[in-house]
This record gives structure tokens, C-alpha cells and sequence, in this order.
């Protein structure tokens, strides 16, 4: 994610998708493997002392649409903008999903 402040010309395979298994489309991912990879003891994040509840909120955080769509969309290749930003819509309904559980 540091990376991409610095990137223009962003494609699908420049984001961390928060699953396991590289995503190539955005009907890859699902709620259950979005749940796994988040809540996993092998997460970026997971030596923290943060709560599964914090950890999931700090990845809506970095998917919301309205921060999402302004500040990182811009800068992904046009032909392949529409497929990043169904990705980071899946992504965001999962966490939201996750969290309201």
C-alpha cells in the first residue's frame, strides 16, 4: 500500500487483494476468503494488539469508495479502472459483512 502513493499507471495486479489466492477477477474473491486472509495469524497486521474487530475496521478504512474511488482509482490504467473498482467493491461489502456479523 506504500507503494501505490507513489504509483501512477496502477493496474489489477498492482493491489495487496485481501485473499490468499491472487485474485484474477473480482468474482474470485469471497466473503470467506476476504474473512481469512483478514483474520489470519499470518495478516500483514496480525502481530498487533489490535482486536479482529479493529483489524477489519482498518481495512474498510483503506477500501471505502469514497476515499478508494477519489484518491487511488484516478490513477489506475482506464481499460482495466472498472475491474479495480468492482475488486474494491467486493472487497468493502465482504469487510462490511464481516463486521456486522
Amino acid at each position: 500500500w506504500r507503494q501505490l502513493k507513489d504509483s501512477d499507471k496502477l493496474g489489477w495486479n498492482s493491489f495487496a487483494w485481501p485473499v490468499f489466492k491472487r485474485p484474477s477477477e473480482p468474482e474470485d474473491m469471497t466473503t470467506s476468503g476476504i474473512s481469512a486472509y483478514v483474520l489470519s495469524k499470518h495478516a500483514p497486521d496480525a502481530n498487533t494488539t489490535k482486536s479482529s474487530k479493529d483489524r477489519i475496521k482498518d481495512h474498510i478504512k483503506r477500501w471505502h469508495p469514497d476515499k478508494f474511488e477519489t484518491r487511488i482509482l484516478p490513477r489506475v490504467v482506464e481499460e482495466e479502472r472498472e475491474k479495480v473498482k468492482a475488486g474494491a467493491g467486493v472487497v468493502v461489502r465482504g469487510l462490511n459483512e464481516m463486521l456486522n456479523r
